[in-house]
């Protein structure tokens, strides 16, 4: 029972801690925003959006992926994963943290017809460990940090990129991307050869590629946990 108390209260107290932390992260962006507006002026923004509108397609892929694993996978179409899945990618733009829209992921897959063993299961560890998006995005970041500085990649530079990739991805926290960018991309890029000081400079913008991010991911978690529950018989 004390044991239990405790756990309790450090979840409780963390809950605290991610609250704070969403709260600030916005001040921290547009600080850093603003710097880099008033450093670069407009003639960097041509080359900011063009690696928004590229990282941002990746997510996209896999977002949309999320909906065809469901299809093949849990026998569910997009129609109604979109419904079941539509209040926890709400959830998911506004915070661009997959741990504060656990919740409403758990509900949503409740409404697919998962059962309670898979929703209070499955999804959390989904969540914890399976990021769809992290590999991959955080391994286009590195790359286009190597173009932007003119670096050309290897073949082996970038199989060791991917497997950096799907390592620090399993420890990263389900926080916005602003918060754990950097030391998300950082290992990637020092195990490329990359420099990582431009990454500085992208954290400005990160918002907008980790709202992509979040959704895609929810999304994914969710689709993963119906499929699973669909192969041990907990679907209905």
């Amino acid at each position: 029972m004390m044991l239990d108390q405790f756990f309790n209260a450090i979840a409780d107290a963390l809950l605290i801690l991610i609250q704070w932390v969403l709260a600030l992260a916005p001040i921290g962006v547009f600080a850093l925003a603003l710097g880099v507006g008033a450093n670069a002026g407009l003639a960097a923004f041509g080359a900011l959006a063009h690696y928004v509108l590229i990282v941002s397609s990746i997510g996209m892929v896999i977002w949309i992926f999320s909906y065809i694993l469901t299809y093949v996978g849990a026998k569910r179409g997009p129609v109604a994963f979109f419904k079941a899945s539509a209040r926890a990618q709400a959830v998911a733009i506004s915070t661009q943290s997959s741990l504060a829209s656990l919740p409403a992921m758990v509900n949503g897959v409740k409404t697919l017809g998962v059962g309670d063993r898979s929703a209070d299961v499955v999804l959390p560890i989904s969540v914890a460990l399976f990021r769809a998006t992290g590999p991959c995005m955080n391994l286009a970041v590195a790359i286009y940090v190597a173009h932007l500085m003119g670096i050309e990649l290897s073949v082996g530079m970038l199989a060791i990129g991917v497997v950096v990739a799907a390592i620090t991805t399993m420890g990263a926290v389900s926080l916005p991307g602003s918060i754990s960018f950097i030391t998300s991309i950082a290992p990637i890029c020092i195990a490329m050869g990359v420099p990582i000081d431009p990454l500085v400079l992208l954290l400005a913008i990160e918002t907008f590629p980790d709202i992509i991010r979040t959704v895609a991911n929810v999304s994914a978690d969710m689709s993963v946990t119906a499929t699973i529950a669909r192969s041990e018989g907990d679907l209905t």
